[in-house]
């Protein structure tokens, strides 16, 4: 099987690694792809939100699937091009993916679909915001309703910051504020069945205990020893199927990963988002411990053919991701710097080029995911930590306290 994988990040590197451990992948080509997944596939360029530079890829490639990592390209309507081919995608069509491109929609649909998630008002203007700021209180929440590459969120108990944030916005959702823990669970879906990975739980702040602004994660971990035998039994039950199922009724079919971000609160299960893509970093540490082929597992999604291709197969233990962020992230971002020491096995390349002189250099705000496996949480946090401290970038950061005390 050719397989077309589209994006150029950790996830995509996490991914690629993957599929070249599959054995009924015989060929894999990585568009753009990035330093650390040249060395599994094939790189080529291309214009990855371009709907059709990605389906005139697919065709010329000879792929026999294609698989879109990033949400723009999948908002864009890549996944809808490329199917038009006759080509099979794992990635949900244009429609389908505004569960993850505008929040408001995602709150209808599970409104719609009874899907348990926070009181939430979409507002457009100051004095709509003002109003559902003070409606709700302190933890203020305030979302982008568009993508911000996981970034667009505010949580605080500043109330100017708050406002701010919402007129920096064309659209926002402000929400009730949700306690207790944040779960990851990620479904994927061929438009009809769906099989759920292991759950896992990220680091979304920039700093250690949790402080500073939020990012597109700086680490994880899975499985979840503290969590309930049943937690993805309701989570399939109140939420994934749910809301696949109002997806399905509304013409808008669900092919790929449905990311279910909870909160277990004092009220129970709700929902905090949903995504259209596999989450970067959980999916870094999922991979780690996934023992079913994952090529096959998404050909199945993307062919209709989820409900026959039977269990999933784990390892047993942990793994622990941990990101290495250019100094300046979330913010203003210095970027071209050299970096060292990033070949290890377990390090997946997130934002990374080679210079003119083949240096390979830093140029994201999220540089590299370093992922340790261990026997226990605490054994592969050890491991995750070891590559991360190899790691050399001048002004390099990352979180010390990922996977901490579990």
């Amino acid at each position: 099987m050719r397989v077309l994988l589209i994006g150029s990040g950790g996830r995509e590197h996490a991914l690629a690694a993957s599929l070249a451990e599959d054995e009924s992948v015989t060929k894999l080509i990585c568009a753009p792809g990035n330093p650390g997944m040249a060395a599994l596939g094939d790189c080529v360029p291309v214009n990855q939100t371009d709907p059709a530079a990605v389906a005139s890829l697919a065709v010329t490639s000879a792929a026999d699937l294609v698989i879109v990592g990033p949400e723009a390209p999948l908002v864009a309507g890549v996944a809808d091009a490329v199917r038009a081919k006759g080509i099979p995608v794992y990635g949900p069509s244009g429609e389908a993916a505004l569960i993850e491109g505008s929040k408001a929609f995602a709150k209808e649909v599970m409104a719609a679909a009874g899907v348990p998630t926070a009181a939430a008002r979409v507002c457009k203007t100051r004095e709509e915001a003002e109003a559902a700021l003070d409606e709700f209180g302190a933890p203020y929440v305030v979302k982008d309703d568009g993508l911000a590459a996981g970034k667009g969120v505010v949580v605080t108990d500043d109330r100017a910051q708050a406002l701010a944030h919402a007129m920096d916005c064309d659209r926002v959702v402000i929400e009730e504020y949700l306690d207790g823990p944040e779960v990851s669970l990620f479904v994927v879906s061929d438009g009809k069945h769906a099989k759920a990975l292991l759950p896992a739980q990220d680091f979304k702040r920039i700093g250690d205990g949790g402080t500073g602004p939020n990012t597109g994660g700086m680490g994880a971990y899975t499985p979840l020893p503290w969590a309930p035998d049943d937690l993805v039994a309701e989570i399939m039950e109140r939420v994934a199927e749910p809301t696949l199922a109002e997806l399905a009724g509304r013409g808008k079919p669900f092919v790929g990963t449905l990311y279910c971000g909870l909160a277990l609160t004092s009220k129970g299960l709700k929902v905090v988002e949903f995504n259209a893509r596999f989450g970067d970093p959980e999916i870094q540490a999922i991979l780690a411990l996934l023992e079913t082929p994952l090529g096959g597992l998404l050909y199945a999604a993307a062919t209709g053919k989820l409900e026959s291709f039977g269990h999933l197969w784990w390892r047993e233990g942990a793994a622990v991701c941990v990101v290495v962020s250019n100094e300046g992230y979330p913010g203003d971002t210095v970027t071209g710097r050299p970096l060292y020491g990033a070949d290890e096995a377990g390090i997946f390349h997130a934002g990374t080029a080679l210079d003119t002189s083949g240096q390979l250099i830093a140029t994201g705000g999220r540089v590299l995911n370093c992922v340790g496996i261990g026997g226990s949480i605490a054994q592969a946090r050890q491991e995750a930590y070891a590559l991360a401290e190899g790691v050399k970038l001048e002004g390099g950061y990352f979180r010390k306290d990922i996977a901490a005390n579990i």
